[in-house]
């Protein structure tokens, strides 16, 4: 079968590994539609990101969806033919985290594409993927793999969307316009935001999330100063969320929401110096949000009940012979906002 693995960065290989057999409580999955995530362009453009680098060869991959192609022994509540959305995250269910309902801080968290074990734990883009049947999750059979493999992002989104609280009638900054960003302007839409106003560097991206529920998009880089209005009279957001991980994003958000106001953070970035008085005075709130867990089953039915319309965001679909274009073309994202690859 083909696998597309990671030696090192720009060091990008579609290589023939032999299809294991599932085992007790395992399922195979034959792999149809994969979502290049950034983690994964950090990996092939960086090797790595921060202290986390790939050492061995890895497989990479964790937005995937496919179909039930043959069932361990044990497996129930699976047939083979199923539709399914497949779970990246595997908390152990043991720890001091997993027990106190944080499985997403999971001391012993298995997650697919991820370097920061070693051995690596490999992901998911495999013509033919063996896994615990637990992270399967069934779709329709008349969802698109296409559709499902946007679960993963979309569950991120759903854990972030939850720090904020209720946004009906709340106004909203979204910073950084990538398919993170502009799924989190989808859910503040369909969260009944008053309105939302998006920023990024890029016109394209600003371009989509235009097109599924920003009110008004800036171009922070030709228009630098078009966002001084809203820092007027102590802010005029009651929420934002930082998805671009630039410390420069993250200083005007404290500048423009208003005070009580909370900010998400969503990207990943290096240290950032935060004006204390800032956050003292205005009473702000900042929370991280990091990775999720229920969300993903519910991201599934948001996508599959037509509540989320996902396939704006989806710009082109190559197949995994051409992996490496694919990532070269995601890396672009004046051209690119999400790039999936096709198997079988």
């Amino acid at each position: 079968m083909k696998t597309v693995v990671i030696h090192a960065a720009r060091d990008l290989r579609v290589e023939d590994r032999e299809a294991a057999a599932p085992g007790p409580g395992e399922v195979a999955v034959a792999i149809r539609a994969g979502g290049i995530c950034g983690s994964d362009l950090h990996y092939y453009t960086n090797g790595g990101f921060g202290a986390i680098r790939v050492i061995d060869p890895m497989v990479l991959g964790h937005e995937v969806a496919g179909e039930i192609a043959a069932l361990g022994p044990g497996v129930s509540g699976l047939s083979v033919g199923d539709r399914v959305a497949v779970n990246p995250s595997l908390p152990c269910g043991g720890c001091a985290f997993c027990l106190r309902g944080e499985p997403n801080h999971c001391l012993d968290m298995r997650f697919f594409g991820s370097a920061m074990r070693r051995p690596h734990i490999d992901g998911a883009f495999c013509e033919m993927l063996v896994t615990e049947a637990a992270r399967c999750v069934v779709v329709p059979a008349s969802m698109p793999f296409a559709q499902a493999a946007f679960a993963e992002p979309l569950a991120v989104v759903l854990n972030a969307v939850q720090k904020a609280g209720p946004l009906i009638g709340r106004r909203v900054h979204v910073a950084g316009c990538g398919p993170i960003g502009a799924l989190t302007v989808l859910v503040a839409r369909a969260g009944g935001a008053a309105e939302i106003v998006a920023t990024d560097i890029v016109d394209e991206a600003l371009a989509t999330v235009a097109g599924v529920g920003a009110d008004r998009t800036i171009n922070v880089a030709d228009d630098p100063d078009a966002m001084a209005a809203y820092a007027a009279d102590k802010g005029y957001f009651d929420v934002m969320f930082e998805a671009s991980g630039n410390g420069a994003a993250l200083r005007t958000g404290l500048e423009v929401v208003r005070p009580g106001g909370t900010i998400v953070q969503l990207g990943l970035g290096g240290d950032v110096t935060l004006p204390q008085n800032m956050v003292v005075a205005r009473e702000l709130i900042i929370r991280g949000t990091f990775r999720f867990h229920n969300e993903f089953v519910i991201a599934t039915r948001m996508i599959a009940d037509g509540r989320l319309d996902v396939t704006p965001l989806l710009t082109a679909t190559l197949p995994v012979i051409r992996a490496e274009e694919a990532f070269a073309l995601a890396t672009d994202r004046s051209r690119a906002m999400k790039v999936q690859l096709e198997f079988g």
